[in-house]
Parts: C-alpha cells; structure tokens; sequence
C-alpha cells in the first residue's frame, strides 16, 4: 500500500496535477480530534474564543474547524451595538457547523459613560433591556448560552461596586436575565466570573447570589468559571465547580481557560476535574495559538506560536482516551 501511493505520488508529480497539501491541511489532519473526544465523555463541547482578527488566519481557522466545536467572541459582542464582528463571527459558526456562547451582555467595564453617569433606576432599567433586547434579540435562536452579567462579584463574594450595582442594587441581575430570556427562549443563560478557581469567598458568594436570585424562580440556568489560572494553580479546579454546581443550576462551565506556562499537569487537572463534576458540561479555552492570547507572555494555551500542539495538548487528548 505504502509503494502504491508512493507511486500515485510521483505520477501525478511528474503529470504536473499534484498540488502538495499546504502545511495548515496536514497540521489538521495530524490533530486528535479534541471537541470529539470531549463530547464523547458525554459533554456539549469544546471550545475557544475567536473574532474576526484570528478568523482570517488560515492557521488559527483549520485548528478551531477540526478541533473545537464552540466559540465565544472574544471582545466582538462587548459593549455598543457595532455588529459587524459579531455577525462575522455568528455566520463563521453556523456555516462551520459550531456552537456558540454570547459573551456578555451586562459588564461593568468598558461601558460608555453615559451609561456610568446615570442615576435613574427607571433611566437604567430601561438601558439594560433595550441593550439586551437589541443584542440577544439580534442573535436569537442561533447562540447556544448567553454570558449575561459578567464579573460582579468582589473577591469576598459581595457585589462589585458598579453603576448597575450602585443605582439599582442586586436587582439589576434579576433585570438582567429576565430581559435576556424574553429577548431568547432556548439559549442557556449564564452568570459568569474570574477567580472562582477553588472553594473559596468569592464562590460561595456566587453560590448564594444565584440561589437568592433564583428562589423565586429559575432565572439563572449556569454559571461559568473563568479559570485564567496561574502555573500550577489548577488544584482547586474540581472544588470549585462542584461548589458552584451546589447552587442548583442546571449546569456549570469553564468559560475562558488559560493557564500560565501551559504545562500538561495543570491542564489533565482542569480536565479530570470537569470529568468528575457530572454538571460540568463545556470548556471553552481563551484562544487558539499562544500567538494570539490575551496572555501571550506566559505561553497559556493548548497550541505554541507556530500553531503547532503542545504536549499540554497531547496530556488532554490522552486524558479523554
């Protein structure tokens, strides 16, 4: 078999109809398949963040096609109702047969500052549903969650001091998801935070946030962890999402990976640990390429900067066997 190929090879050469495979076809084809292997484990996916800036390299592009099976907008759904990435990347999703998380509706940064100068409840109300009408209501039926309030929570678990905070108090998370489930009826809606990476303050306060939230009703679906860890940092990885998973809701996710050094002990951690948590449904890694992260210094991803994989990938694919 081997000399026959060989053989084809040559002929087709010297015919001069052989177009040797570029290096991103064999560097796909090389790859273990790792969203396949996840889902296998019965979880919803494996993803990564991406937007139109790593969507044109064709590198980047072959990794997320063979690799992931979800994407989240990295900064292209953050803030005004500018949706030209947004659509971009929605589009490259669904034509490519990937799933997708809305990253975020309600975040006290990078806000415009009128809306942090307001001081009316009523004023307030009415900006975050129109926000959240226009932006979920755009993408409606096509995304699979939603990230709607992101990174509320001070380190000891209270709430962030923030417009959304100050002028409407914890409210302004009920305003919020209700104006997200009215604006999409099927996407997951997700509180989603940093720094819940072990059983600590700043969990429980999540986990107490989300049943008060929710003792009327079910409006928070999940909750996310972030999990941009530091080396050697993964340890409290399975408390954390089983203290999160506590809280009642439906399920629980790694929402935006990346860990400092990438080594391959920190990362089978992160995922034997969502393995263990039967809520645990999805991770999703804040990047392709260490070329590319937010974090580029520290190298925190599963493929080096020639988008090659790393032995961190080789751990997880192994993990997954």
């Amino acid at each position: 078999m081997k000399l026959l190929i060989q053989a084809v090879y040559l002929a087709a050469f010297f015919c001069g109809t052989f177009a040797a495979p570029s290096a991103v076809t064999l560097r796909a084809a090389a790859l273990d398949g790792l969203n396949a292997k996840f889902v296998a484990k019965g979880k919803n996916f494996w993803g990564s963040c991406a937007d139109s800036n790593t969507l044109s390299i064709s590198q980047n592009v072959a990794i997320l096609q063979s690799e992931f099976g979800q994407v989240t907008p990295e900064n292209s759904m953050k803030g005004s109702f500018n949706y030209g990435g947004a659509d971009a990347l929605v589009n490259w999703a669904v034509s490519n047969n990937k799933k997708i998380r809305g990253h975020t509706l309600v975040w006290h940064s990078q806000l415009p500052s009128w809306v942090s100068s307001i001081g009316d409840s009523g004023t307030l109300t009415s900006v975050i549903q129109n926000h959240i009408s226009n932006l979920a209501g755009r993408y409606a039926g096509k995304l699979y969650a939603w990230d709607v309030v992101n990174e509320c929570l001070n380190e000891d678990g209270s709430l962030r001091s923030s417009v959304f905070k100050n002028v409407l108090g914890e409210n302004f998370i009920s305003i919020a998801f209700k104006a997200a489930r009215a604006a999409d009826s099927t996407a997951k809606l997700y509180i989603n935070d940093y720094n819940l990476d072990s059983n600590n303050a700043k969990t429980q306060g999540m986990v107490a946030l989300v049943k008060r939230v929710n003792s009327a009703g079910t409006l928070i679906d999940a909750i996310g962890t972030q999990m941009h860890l530091s080396a050697g940092g993964a340890g409290g990885a399975q408390a954390a999402l089983t203290a999160l998973a506590s809280a009642g809701v439906s399920e629980v996710a790694i929402t935006e990976l990346d860990i400092a050094g990438g080594a391959a002990s920190d990362y089978t951690t992160v995922v034997k640990a969502c393995l263990a948590v039967p809520q645990c449904m999805g991770i999703t890694s804040w990047g392709v390429s260490d070329k590319n992260s937010w974090r580029a210094s520290t190298n925190p991803l599963l493929f080096d900067t020639n988008y090659q994989p790393k032995a961190a990938y080789n751990a997880v694919i192994a993990a997954l066997a």
